[in-house]
């Protein structure tokens, strides 16, 4: 496993009661109710924090590879990001499904920036070998 050259940012959150509980980050920019999913309680929930930072974190590797690719990406690029709880032999998993819509590029272009950015994005990275992840084009 490859360690890190360089830290470009540390991102740090204090978390009480798990998935019954709450999180905030020291900058207080992030600050939610947790809930177990399939619950009645009203917060969020990991594999839907997970969700929403995986598919931010791809929408970004896109840009950065379509810079160097010099292939434009569409200010409406989306990422829509599924992320499954189940159970893997005496424990716990999660899978990860991206559709990624890349309006008005033809699908060659659009796979090779998806093939790309699943390369360099660091949720993939972290990912890779460890979970199903599995990425589409919308």
């Amino acid at each position: 496993m490859p360690s890190l050259d360089q830290v470009l940012y540390t991102a740090r959150a204090h978390t009480t009661g798990g998935r019954d509980g709450a999180s905030r980050t020291d900058d207080g920019r992030l600050d939610v109710q947790l809930s177990a999913p399939g619950t009645s309680g009203t917060g969020t929930n990991p594999e839907q924090l997970f969700a929403a930072g995986y598919s931010a974190c791809f929408i970004g590797a896109l840009k950065a590879v379509g810079g160097q690719l010099k292939i434009a990406v569409p200010q409406d690029v989306a990422v829509d990001a599924e992320v499954d709880l189940g159970k893997i032999p005496n424990a716990y998993g999660i899978a990860a499904r991206l559709k990624v819509s890349l309006p008005g590029l033809d699908r060659a272009q659009a796979q090779q920036l998806v093939d790309a950015a699943h390369q360099v994005c660091p949720y993939s990275n972290a990912t890779r070998g460890n979970i199903d992840v599995t990425i589409t084009l919308a």
